[in-house]
């Protein structure tokens, strides 16, 4: 497989509170990288961290063919650069509320990215379709289910034809009722072959989709595997209780 992604040296603080304490890993292109842990231990910093939507502080970063070291200055450009090649999908939607599905899609490929308009909403009812949103295109956001919102912040991501996709919690601001629609979505871009990071709360679907897990915890990948090496069998005790701990809810 090719590598895709390398992360080397990560560290990130918020005033003196170290969040990320150095953080290593790769991750190889069409794969899909689960990142688990208990609240407050940076799984979140460190994926904002592979879009430059958190700074680091320190550590050399490589995404696709772009290469950036946050140790040093970094240029806009280069920050632009680095950033174009992931698209990032929030935990809460943050769609425009005033702009339709359609207009939502686009805004990216044709604001940020120069793209025809016709060539973006092409792109994007095609998008849609296989998300199974082609009949809302003309609809706004308060008129979606929190499912549907976030499927289309799904597809917004997807429309700027990143690299790596990008997913904080997808599931975690939905009904228990909808979160299997938005996992179906994404076990469904796993199978096309995406390349994706998750942070996510749903181990059992870390279980079936990912190829890496990323156990983290206080700011360090305290375990990392295959599912069956993470999950069904920790080494790591401390990965082995967070798991036990799950299961007793």
């Amino acid at each position: 497989m090719t590598e895709l992604i390398s992360v080397t040296g990560l560290r990130k603080s918020f005033g003196d509170l170290a969040v990320l304490r150095g953080i290593d890993f790769t991750v190889d292109e069409g794969t899909v990288t689960a990142v688990i842990g208990p609240s407050g231990s940076g799984k979140t910093t460190l994926l904002r961290s592979l879009n430059a939507l958190d700074v680091p502080d320190a550590g050399v970063i490589r995404v696709a063919d772009v290469t950036v070291d946050f140790s040093g200055p970094v240029s806009g450009a280069d920050t632009a650069a680095y950033r174009s090649q992931s698209g990032f999908v929030f935990q809460n939607h943050n769609l425009f509320p005033h702009k339709t599905v359609l207009q939502n899609v686009i805004e990216g490929p044709v604001v940020v990215q120069r793209r025809p308009a016709a060539e973006a909403t092409a792109d994007a009812r095609d998008l849609l379709a296989s998300v199974g949103l082609a009949d809302r295109l003309d609809a706004y956001p308060s008129q979606l289910s929190g499912g549907q919102q976030q499927r289309v912040g799904i597809v917004r991501a997807l429309a700027l034809r990143p690299k790596v996709l990008l997913l904080d919690e997808p599931t975690s601001a939905l009904d228990p009722e909808l979160v299997g629609g938005v996992l179906a979505v994404i076990k469904d871009l796993a199978a096309q072959g995406w390349t994706m990071v998750v942070v996510t709360h749903e181990i059992m679907f870390a279980r079936k989709v990912a190829d890496q897990i990323l156990f983290v915890d206080d700011g360090l990948i305290a375990e990392r595997g295959t599912p069956a090496e993470v999950i069904d069998a920790p080494s790591n005790d401390r990965t082995a209780q967070f798991l036990r701990r799950l299961s007793d809810v």
